[in-house]
């Protein structure tokens, strides 16, 4: 665990409890639009943001804040996340959801060093989950050690965001897949994807947008439990290094299967 495990938890319960489900199945007509077409944001992720960048300041003087709608407002704050120690904060994931009065939604903190991830949290206000992982010690969920397994089925459950795709690039994944792979659908929210890799409900995800914010904490849980995240070219997933796309599956042999299936 992170010698910050608890103080940053406790804030997350803090933040789920004050602010988030109190409006959950609740937002008045004013408390949220669209940013882009589609794309959402409420008062909850708003209050969420401020409040935990608030306290995870004071917990780690020294770091920068990275927050999902601070770099809306000012992209160029993701330029350095190289440079340091950084919070990376996604203050509501699964914003879409929310609105509709469903879950799943999560809360996702990262924590970088010169680029690299060194620890996340999930936490699930819904069922209270927490997921965690601290760099070369592992990933936990509720706080016992887990492994990243196979799904059961026989063929490999693959949750692939199609709808940010071109309709060209839909009907050739849909394509590949057929024999090799089934298609599952996939929850909006990538603080609940990767605890699905993880879990074994998942065996691969293919991601076309990597913000960092939706996937610092879950990429390095992914690869604590034995699973491999990487750019569908087979390039590193870095914080550091902007790009489109990427692969994540529970298992290094099962990345290498999704790669030829989906790309080669």
């Amino acid at each position: 665990m992170h010698p910050l495990y608890r103080p940053v938890l406790d804030l997350m319960h803090r933040v789920a409890r004050d602010i988030m489900m109190p409006r959950f199945r609740n937002l008045a007509a004013h408390e949220y639009g669209e940013k882009t077409p589609g794309d959402f944001v409420t008062i909850v992720d708003r209050e969420s943001e401020a409040l935990l960048g608030e306290e995870l300041a004071r917990l780690l003087p020294e770091a920068r804040i990275i927050g999902e709608e601070a770099a809306a407002a000012d992209p160029a704050i993701v330029d350095r996340v190289g440079e340091g120690v950084a919070w990376i904060i996604d203050p509501l994931d699964g914003t879409n959801n929310f609105t509709e009065g469903k879950s799943p939604f999560a809360i996702m903190i990262g924590l970088s060093v010169d680029g690299a991830r060194e620890a996340g949290w999930i936490l699930n206000p819904v069922s209270g989950r927490i997921v965690h992982a601290l760099r070369c010690s592992g990933c936990y969920i509720n706080g016992a050690q887990v492994r990243a397994k196979r799904s059961d089925g026989a063929l490999p459950k693959a949750a692939i965001a199609t709808y940010f795709m071109p309709a060209d690039r839909q009907a050739d994944v849909r394509r590949r897949a057929e024999g090799k792979l089934e298609i599952v659908d996939i929850p909006r929210c990538a603080g609940e994807q990767y605890p699905r890799l993880i879990l074994g409900r998942n065996d691969i995800a293919l991601f076309e947008r990597t913000h960092i914010w939706d996937h610092a904490a879950g990429a390095l849980m992914l690869e604590e439990a034995g699973g491999k995240i990487a750019r569908n070219d087979g390039a590193d997933y870095r914080l550091d290094v902007p790009g489109t796309g990427a692969i994540a599956a529970n298992s290094p042999e099962m990345w290498e299967l999704a790669k030829a299936v989906l790309f080669d």
